[in-house]
């Protein structure tokens, strides 16, 4: 069981913020804490964050001097759309993740939600020149919302944010070339079930590639835009707030329910 870091303010937290929020913290640290349960986190290395309702655009992100299982609702730190935090906090923020998140949360209003990850298997994908390939049902689901952006080095060139917003288009997820991956979603839930679809997809990637390319069984003609026409991002968005992040959240509960906190 995690045993939470409790920054000195955790305790007035929860009163100065209000229930839209607060719901939001708790999905926000219970993601954090699952990408942690996956192995999918990289030490403090990245970041995943969600816009607080209002006009101002002001978002949650981690603090950059916590483990992702250590992560907490009232730990989160509220940042503005120039990095700066809202309310005072003696922990730093990734200038890296601002520079991602903020682009999009600026620039996609469906972006509530935004998450980048580093695991081996996406960024072994990422520097694949073909790319993702629709060899699994579970690449053939992520494949038609996906897309590229070339690397240019670590992300703390503001510059950049402009040729990342174009390269998202309307897409939700996206493979950074020689870097990982990225998902955006209307919330926490819709994000965090396209980022799942996306690393299983360059997990299974990487493992049938073991047997050679020349091995791979291609599918029928046709099937990649089949499946395109069955999981549209609509629905997917449905089935991830109704059914599986409900789930996810019982499965946190019964392991550590101080995510909640």
């Amino acid at each position: 069981m995690a045993t939470a870091v409790k920054p000195a303010n955790d305790d007035h937290v929860r009163g100065a913020v209000s229930d839209e929020e607060w719901a939001i913290r708790v999905d926000l640290a219970a993601a954090y804490r699952l990408v942690a349960l996956y192995g999918w986190d990289d030490l403090i290395f990245t970041h995943l964050s969600a816009r607080v309702p209002g006009p101002e655009h002001h978002f949650l992100i981690n603090p950059y001097d916590m483990m992702f299982e250590e992560i907490t609702a009232s730990s989160l730190v509220k940042i503005d759309v120039d990095g700066q935090p809202v309310v005072p906090t003696s922990h730093p923020v990734n200038p890296a993740g601002f520079t991602i998140h903020s682009a999009l949360h600026m620039a996609r209003e469906d972006a509530h939600a935004v998450m980048h990850l580093h695991t081996p298997h996406g960024q072994a994908v990422s520097a694949m020149a073909e790319g993702l390939l629709p060899h699994t049902q579970t690449a053939m689901i992520a494949l038609h919302n996906v897309a590229y952006h070339d690397y240019e080095g670590i992300a703390t060139d503001l510059e950049e944010r402009e040729r990342l917003v174009t390269d998202m288009g309307d897409k939700h997820v996206m493979i950074l070339r020689n870097h990982g991956t990225l998902a955006i979603g209307e919330s926490v839930a819709d994000c965090f079930l396209r980022l799942y679809f996306l690393e299983r997809a360059c997990e299974a990637q990487v493992m049938m590639l073991s047997a050679g390319r020349e091995n791979l069984n291609t599918p029928p003609q046709g099937t990649p835009e089949k499946v395109k026409d069955q999981t549209p991002p609509a629905g997917m968005g449905m089935v991830a707030r109704a059914l599986a992040w409900p789930a996810l959240l019982r499965k946190l509960d019964r392991i550590d329910p101080s995510f909640r906190n």
